[in-house]
């Protein structure tokens, strides 16, 4: 597993869909966008952006159950690509031992930028959909990046997208986007 960190939020040029910006810690430093949807984007900038809601949101709640019987999330991982999909998975410890619990990309993200839990991704997602940026991404490189890995996966096999996925961003003319697996 790489240790990557979340570098922003993006929405994508063409469809207006959000997706996360996760960037490789160590060289190359290559980039990783995830598709995600609209109710995740916003926990995740509510945090990012040090915003408190006036009640507790899902992710928040999901936090303080972690924290008051006693678990710690040790990483939210980025695992695997399957079917246009990220897959993601939280490891956690407590007092009655260790779990990994998957879970969406999104999901997990928001849940673990409330935490203070480090991010990674495995080799194989980074090689699969990680592109090589500047140190400051523009939009320009974001919308090259995202180009990429649609080009990525227009070489897959059209029938590995028949699977129905709610959070898979609308289609347009080309290859279906990669979001994270339900």
């Amino acid at each position: 597993m790489k240790r990557v960190d979340l570098i922003g939020l993006h929405v994508e040029a063409t469809t207006g869909t959000p997706l996360v910006l996760l960037r490789e810690q160590d060289a190359p430093h290559r980039v990783l966008p995830i598709f995600v949807g609209g109710h995740e984007a916003a926990a995740i900038a509510m945090v990012v952006s040090g915003q408190q809601p006036p009640r507790p949101l899902t992710h928040d709640l999901m936090a303080s159950l972690v924290e008051n019987l006693g678990a710690h999330i040790d990483s939210l991982e980025v695992t695997d690509l399957r079917d246009g999909a990220f897959l993601a998975e939280l490891a956690l410890s407590g007092p009655v031992g260790g779990c990994r619990i998957d879970t969406r990309p999104s999901d997990g993200i928001a849940l673990a930028l409330r935490l203070g839990t480090p991010l990674y991704a495995s080799e194989a997602v980074l090689i699969a959909a990680g592109a090589q940026l500047s140190d400051v991404p523009d939009d320009g490189e974001i919308e090259a990046a995202v180009a990429e890995f649609r080009n990525a996966l227009e070489r897959l096999d059209a029938s590995d997208f028949d699977t129905p996925d709610s959070d898979r961003p609308p289609e347009e003319d080309g290859p279906p986007e990669t979001t994270e697996q339900d």
